[in-house]
């Protein structure tokens, strides 16, 4: 096991009320993904994390990918990848939610769910869209470890310009996987 995701364990997709391997099984499968198909497999791994998947996205980062690149052009060009394709994922989730916005019985439903999801989510993704707009949801995408899922949906509502939306998707995965490798690179400095 590296240690980018040493202490991260596979987080189930649940799906009507059962669990899947399907998340799990997909980190497995980045985990050991290699050359360009591996690449391949980054950016489907990165378009699903966008709207469906649980997992944690700096998953790959670990994943053994030898194109016969330099170490930083290897690193970033996974970098990239994960980024790309979980900008064209959010704009996926974007499409659902300007859809969600017209479904009345939808929101009804989320409104009246056990956790009022709709009203946790609103709150906080209208504090960090009037205070910070698309750079909000960059910044709240550049948290490591921390289920993005949620602030592209919350986002997906509230906003309306799927290209700035694309934008800050991506600069926010793609700042989150420079922190993540800033920050453990910081730890094994210091170890």
């Amino acid at each position: 096991m590296t240690p980018f995701v040493s202490s991260v364990s596979p987080a189930p997709l649940v799906v009507d009320g059962t669990l899947s391997a399907f998340g799990g099984g997909f980190e497995a499968l980045v985990e050991s993904a290699t050359g360009w198909p591996g690449m391949g497999i980054i950016f489907v791994y990165s378009f699903l994390i966008a709207f469906a998947l649980p997992g944690p996205s700096e998953v790959v980062l670990v994943a053994p990918i030898d194109l016969g690149l330099p170490p930083w052009a290897h690193l970033g060009s996974i970098m990239l990848v994960s980024a790309t394709g979980k900008a064209v994922g959010s704009l996926f989730a974007f499409h659902i939610g300007q859809e969600v916005k017209q479904s009345g019985p939808v929101v009804r439903w989320l409104r009246r769910s056990r956790w009022n999801v709709m009203e946790w989510s609103e709150k906080r993704s209208v504090e960090l869209a009037q205070r910070y707009g698309y750079g909000g949801l960059a910044m709240a995408l550049s948290v490591p470890f921390f289920p993005d899922t949620i602030s592209i949906y919350a986002f997906a509502v509230l906003e309306r310009d799927y290209t700035r939306f694309a934008v800050a998707t991506f600069l926010g995965s793609l700042g989150r996987l420079v922190v993540t490798v800033a920050f453990v690179g910081g730890l094994f400095t210091v170890l």
